[in-house]
């Protein structure tokens, strides 16, 4: 495909533009955010049983805002695209789970 579009466009240039650039990374946020998920699912069930095994309520992690990890990234899309050092957001309107939380 692209080497017919090269022949019919001959003069054409390719070009990226800022709306798909950051669509792209996104959806790879996205992906990494479904990742971890399932990761804090795992770790959470492992736990749930080995308490189950020495017969002890399990008690989950908590975060600061009182939300477990597993909570955080099932509601929280934009939660992967906060600048790790400055804290500074990407996005310009956050979900109101956004806080001084990282999961790093």
């Amino acid at each position: 495909m692209e080497a017919a579009v090269k022949q019919v466009f001959t003069n054409a240039t390719l070009v990226t533009d800022r709306f798909h650039v950051i669509k792209l990374a996104m959806e790879a946020l996205q992906h990494i955010r479904i990742n971890l998920r399932w990761k804090e699912l795992d770790k959470e069930n492992a736990a749930i049983k080995k308490a189950k095994e020495q017969q002890i309520k399990y008690e989950p992690v908590m975060l600061e805002n009182g939300e477990t990890p597993k909570q955080l990234l099932a509601r929280c899309k934009y939660i992967l695209a906060k600048n790790k050092t400055t804290g500074q957001k990407i996005k310009h309107k956050e979900p109101p789970c956004y806080s001084n939380i990282s999961l790093y």
